[in-house]
């Protein structure tokens, strides 16, 4: 076991054991615990990073739990793909932490942050990598779990009824779908004698078509309800707007890619040759419709980024079902710049929730003149998810279309249009939510939360008028003021500060995220250079394979 191969099991094992000493500690001592979950995640991305580095230069890296040789023992495997998914995950999972702190100390809400949160948070962080570095389907399955248990915790933050509400239908999807995975993992076993992913390429394939087929089927259909692929995906948009927002941007932006990533490894390595790929594209082709069309009717922006997220899900199914080099690497970049982009529009609209104290795009207005950073902030990523030249979403959805052209095939050139639709759909709908929430002028339904309201009687010597306590003061030039106070929140229930000025670790971690987001466009050429041996590698089966079995 080479140096590098040691550190697999530390994106696991540090955020439970910090979890673990967070919940001992309790409400206690707030800013060390902060720096707890901040120093914690940080050495998570350090490791992710040196991973990614000898996947990429010595080949995958394999960590036998206890010294126990699979199928006996606990295999985690960081290739080029899971490493890859490590170092985006981690970087957007530091800025949210980040940014929740930022909304704690902002609410002047030390103790559920503290105490349930951030425990929450870094277990849910534990799942994620567990299931990226699982060598075996089982321990696929604990890494679900994992991210169930944190992520109904966190969906329920603030004791609302709509979000009770909104959790209960995300644990009963969850549940439903965990069950169905430990069966398709006992289907497994018992057709091959293993669930160890290394051992499971020559077995499966010694298998009757028939049996496996089956049995592909049934991963499939867990991972499309994790990964919220039409026509399974009709408990996103009821259930994530609820949430607060760091807890919506992390769901939005991992938690459906997690499937994303289940579907890559599996595909590729236990059922090679796309023996679905046509079924894959047909639900592909429907989620790019379906979930855009559901955005372009949306009053409210988290509801719309909730269908957008619908929608982009079939960008990276199209690349798995083309089942091409350049689908997977296709699907491999856009992955990772959907995450990035996802998460980081999500924390806009927390921030636009923070200003205005509403995301319902008919009460909004206004908020490019007063708070320009804000404007800035939700217009690049938009514009990136959109696909606009030059940006990584751009060079994501090309590299899909061009593998989708160079497959050739009838069903590949309806999806290659459905795509190009689906990208002016998307413009389209971010476009008029910019236009209506920033651009417009302010609303007369922003007085009832609070952004405008009537001036008071006295006027000051200067002629200018004051400013009304807990409301909107007219200072001279017209503009408005907003004066921070307490107001509910537009989906999840729960009262909010509203502040005219956006707190600065908030605001902070969002424009790291649209930087991080940008870089993916200045580093496109190494990038896609590293998507394409990861793609290689996946297709090759052998690399993997060789690895953990030390053959």
């Amino acid at each position: 076991m080479s140096g590098a191969a040691t550190l697999v099991p530390l994106p696991v094992i540090l955020p439970l054991c910090a979890a673990g000493l967070k919940l001992a500690i309790g409400a206690r001592l707030e800013r060390v615990q902060r720096f707890i979950s901040a120093a914690v995640l940080l050495a998570v991305l350090v490791v992710s990073l040196l991973l990614l580095i000898a996947a990429d230069q010595q080949g995958p890296q394999v960590m036998n739990a206890g010294g126990w040789a699979p199928p006996v023992g606990i295999v985690l495997v960081a290739d080029r793909l899971s490493a890859l998914m490590l170092v985006i995950s981690s970087s957007v999972t530091l800025s949210v932490l980040v940014y929740s702190v930022g909304q704690g100390m902002a609410d002047n809400d030390e103790t559920t942050p503290l105490s349930v949160f951030h425990p929450s948070y870094l277990v849910l962080v534990a799942g994620v990598s567990d299931t990226f570095l699982a060598g075996d389907l089982f321990n696929l399955y604990v890494g679900f779990e994992l991210m169930l248990t944190a992520s109904y915790v966190l969906m329920t933050i603030g004791g609302t009824l709509a979000r009770i509400r909104a959790g209960a239908t995300y644990a009963i999807v969850s549940l439903l779908s965990s069950m169905l995975f430990l069966a398709a993992v006992a289907m497994v076993y018992a057709a091959a004698g293993t669930v160890t992913m290394a051992q499971l390429p020559a077995r499966l394939d010694a298998l009757p078509q028939s049996v496996a087929m089956v049995i592909q089927i049934a991963l499939l259909g867990v991972f499309a309800i994790k990964a919220a692929v039409f026509p399974l995906a009709a408990w996103l948009p009821d259930s994530y707007p609820t949430a607060p927002a760091p807890v919506t941007a992390v769901f939005a932006g991992l938690l459906t890619k997690v499937g994303i990533y289940a579907m890559l490894r599996t595909q590729t390595l236990l059922f090679p040759g796309s023996r679905i790929g046509s079924v894959l594209m047909v639900l592909a082709l429907l989620s790019l419709l379906v979930g855009i069309l559901g955005a372009v009717s949306q009053t409210d922006l988290k509801r719309l980024l909730s269908f957008t997220l619908v929608s982009h899900m079939g960008f990276m199914i199209f690349g798995i079902g083309l089942g091409s080099p350049g689908g997977i690497s296709g699907a491999v970049f856009y992955v990772a710049h959907h995450i990035t982009v996802q998460t980081t529009l999500f924390l806009v609209a927390g921030l636009i929730e923070r200003r205005s104290g509403t995301t319902d795009l008919q009460s909004l207005g206004g908020l490019a003149r007063l708070s320009p950073a804000l404007g800035v902030m939700f217009f690049v990523p938009a514009m990136n998810l959109a696909g606009i030249p030059p940006l990584s979403g751009f060079l994501g959805k090309f590299g899909l279309l061009r593998a989708g052209v160079h497959d050739g095939g009838a069903l590949a050139y309806v999806l290659v249009g459905g795509a190009t639709v689906t990208s002016l759909l998307t413009l389209y709908a971010l476009a008029k939510a910019w236009n209506v929430a920033f651009w417009r002028a302010p609303t007369p339904e922003m007085c009832a939360v609070g952004t405008v309201l009537e001036s008071t009687e006295e006027e000051p010597a200067g002629g200018g008028r004051g400013t009304s306590p807990g409301g909107i003061g007219d200072w001279p030039g017209g503009l408005r003021v907003l004066v921070p106070r307490r107001v509910t929140a537009t989906f999840g229930g729960q009262e909010i500060t509203t502040s005219s000025s956006l707190p600065v670790s908030m605001a902070g971690a969002t424009a790291a995220l649209v930087a991080f987001g940008l870089a993916f466009t200045v580093l496109a050429g190494p990038l896609f250079g590293l998507t394409d041996r990861a793609a290689g590698e996946l297709l090759a089966r052998s690399p993997y394979v060789e690895a953990v079995l030390h053959r």
